[in-house]
């Protein structure tokens, strides 16, 4: 289709927005930035180009800038349409983190969509609503252009039964309580992105090592999801910058009833105090405990490491054997050390690392006698959703 794409991300105090030009050979990135700190005393707007340069930071003080999604939306528009007065996209593309058990694909957005997504907040309390918010501050701003919801649920939808289901009774999960998973949009553009990459591997048995202050990993046959870490919150699988990861579900019992703290308090606990900053009690952040000399730091890379090596394990168990590993993501992307060491773990699978090559970032980083190869390929989450806008819309 013509013309250009707004994607929006919006989080609980935040807008993030990217635009993409489309082209015949798929969306072209234009600019992206962010509205945060949306009703706090110091909000702040900042953006940069397609090559990365600053061209917006305004920062508001004494009760000044947006007080709501709205109010931030508008204040994008207000920029986007300054030199280009009546300036409306083609379409809005919104990252949503739940698509529950109904949408295995995006889907423009009307009233019962919405409705439907209302309903899903309590699978997804602290992500849900703030979608909704950007939903809804795009609808104000741009009345009638189509909107489309793209979800972080949808490539996981389809997997067989035994790696969608908890064993609890058939009730609870007819009623939608399984495993959903979550970083589709991230999966998915990997999926596509190997293509281009590693035909050969894409059409094979794949473990995508989605690894950031959020962290999971898929396995991926033929382009299809087969399984996968998290389940129905982000917060199982790996342990992630201040998430527990996979849990004995007594210990929230125990919590509950011997340390009496009440579920508001267990909830912070798992999402907020936990992961990498309450292994190490240094920070949630992978840069800060590499760099650190501090004992519980190098315990809480130890951890991580072992979990993912593990993880890549049991997800090679599920797909009947393993032919790519792919890092993506803030730490996959960027992180040396950890790649490295994942990937010597990893030996006894036949994956030879070539040390160069992942020094420099890749894309291959193993041996061409290697049995399993491995790349980095770095993620776009928001050329994603462009892609699937696109692609749902159509030609102008």
């Amino acid at each position: 289709m013509a013309d250009e794409i707004l994607v929006i991300n919006a989080g609980s105090s935040s807008i993030k927005v990217s635009l993409f030009a489309c082209a015949a050979d798929g969306p072209t990135l234009a600019f992206n930035g962010q509205v945060e700190g949306i009703g706090t005393p110091h909000p702040r707007a900042a953006a940069r180009n397609a090559a990365r340069e600053p061209i917006l930071d305004e920062k508001w003080a004494g009760g000044g800038g947006p007080k709501d999604h709205t109010e931030a939306m508008a204040f994008v528009v207000g920029r986007l349409t300054a030199r280009r007065p009546g300036w409306r996209p083609a379409g809005v593309g919104h990252r949503v983190v739940h698509g529950g058990t109904r949408y295995q694909a995006p889907v423009r957005l009307d009233a019962a969509v919405r409705a439907y997504l209302e309903s899903l907040v309590p699978l997804a309390p602290l992500h849900e609503p703030a979608n909704l918010k950007g939903i809804d501050a795009a609808a104000a701003a741009f009345p009638g252009v189509p909107q489309v919801a793209c979800f972080d649920t949808a490539f996981h939808q389809g997997k067989p039964f035994v790696a969608d289901a908890f064993a609890l009774p058939r009730k609870l999960y007819d009623e939608g309580l399984r495993r959903y998973g979550f970083h589709g949009l991230s999966y998915e553009y990997i999926a596509r992105a190997m293509r281009q990459v590693a035909p050969a591997a894409a059409r094979g048995r794949l473990v995508v090592c989605h690894l950031g202050n959020g962290a999971s990993m898929c396995a991926i046959r033929d382009g299809k999801c087969v399984e996968t870490t998290m389940s129905f919150t982000p917060v199982d699988g790996l342990p992630m910058g201040t998430r527990c990861g996979s849990l004995d579900p007594s210990v929230v019992l125990y919590l509950l009833d011997e340390k009496k703290m009440t579920t508001a308090q267990v909830s912070d606990l798992l999402t907020r105090q936990s992961g990498l900053l309450g292994l190490s009690g240094v920070s949630p952040d992978m840069r800060d405990l590499l760099a650190s000399g501090d004992a519980r730091a190098r315990e809480a890379v130890d951890y991580f490491v072992y979990r993912v090596t593990w993880f890549v394990g049991a997800l090679a168990a599920a797909l009947g054997g393993l032919d790519a590993l792919v890092f993506t993501a803030g730490i996959g992307e960027h992180a040396v050390p950890i790649r490295e060491r994942v990937c010597r773990g990893l030996g006894w699978l036949g994956l030879e690392l070539d040390a160069a090559a992942n020094a420099s970032g890749g894309p291959r980083i193993s041996m061409e006698s290697s049995k399993v190869s491995a790349w980095v390929v770095p993620t776009d989450e928001e050329r994603m959703i462009a892609l699937e806008v696109a692609e749902l819309l159509g030609p102008a």
